[in-house]
């Protein structure tokens, strides 16, 4: 069997969903930041386990549940309180932890994102890939922008075919800008560090398709015009247009996200500049 994490933060509404989904597993963790709405009475309500810890990062709030929360099983899916196992994905993933050995220590899951009703393929950019799914011993995790990374070289992490359903938007529009009003600093910050390195042009061409989306994201990063670029490749690029309405609003609200990340970025910018020029102006007061 497999041993499940879902990290939470006023999740009530959500949870039920997600467990239900989870029904399979007879340990369930619950990963919990501080919720004030009920969330950790629903949660020992469908009989998982409650761990409390302050919120610092998604990777923090992840590693500390591999590292804590004794698990029963070899095997974990970490999951957010806004996600669906599907059915497949579920068959899927008992198969891998059932073989007498699995060829990769972790594995990537696909994401279906659903909006007004439906799943945007076109879009959401499906199938993007989150590692979520490994051996206890194995699956660890380290920040990058307002998320989280794997640790492992990509010759490690194995691809899973089925996705689980992501409702990013069933708290409503308002809740997700103002997330991701939070995620734009963090983003901002990564974009920061990243524009300070080397491109590497080569990964373009990777035959691993999150390499080429990590990599052709940093190079958007250094392209002017960044909101109407991600609008261009979300609604018509990767054809959001077909996903109908939906996909052409949630490519808008990828492109005000861009906008939210660019300001963060040039104040960010500006601040380092000036310190910059104050280090280097006590520099030559004291020569």
């Amino acid at each position: 069997m497999i041993s499940v994490v879902v990290l939470t933060l006023n999740e009530a509404a959500n949870l039920p969903r997600c467990l239900a989904s989870v029904a399979w597993s007879d340990d369930v963790v619950v990963m919990d930041s501080g919720s004030t709405d009920g969330t950790t009475d629903v949660a020992q309500t469908h009989g998982a386990r409650v761990m409390t810890r302050q919120f610092d990062s998604f990777a923090g709030q992840r590693n500390h549940a591999m590292e804590h929360a004794g698990f029963r099983h070899p095997w974990v899916l970490q999951l957010d309180a806004d996600e669906v196992v599907t059915d497949a994905l579920r068959d899927e993933l008992l198969a891998i932890a059932a073989a007498t050995s699995a060829p990769f220590p972790v594995y990537r899951v696909p994401s279906r994102i659903i909006f007004m009703g439906r799943w945007l393929k076109h879009a959401g950019m499906y199938p993007a890939y989150q590692v979520r799914f490994g051996r206890a011993d194995a699956l660890r995790f380290v920040d990058h922008g307002h998320g989280q990374r794997e640790v492992q070289p990509p010759e490690q992490v194995g691809t899973l075919a089925h996705p689980l359903d992501h409702h990013n938007f069933s708290k409503g529009v308002n809740d997700w800008f103002a997330r991701h009003l939070r995620y734009a600093e963090r983003e901002a910050l990564q974009m920061l560090t990243e524009r300070a390195m080397p491109l590497r042009p080569f990964e373009l061409f990777s035959g691993d398709a999150t390499a080429r989306r990590r990599a052709l994201k940093r190079l958007a990063g250094r392209m002017p015009l960044r909101p109407w670029l991600r609008f261009a490749y979300a609604g018509i690029l990767r054809g959001g247009f077909i996903d109908g309405a939906a996909g052409l609003r949630y490519a808008r609200m990828l492109a005000i996200y861009q906008q939210f990340i660019d300001l963060n970025y040039h104040q960010l910018h500006t601040a380092q500049d000036a310190g910059r020029t104050r280090r280097n102006s006590q520099e030559h007061s004291t020569t």
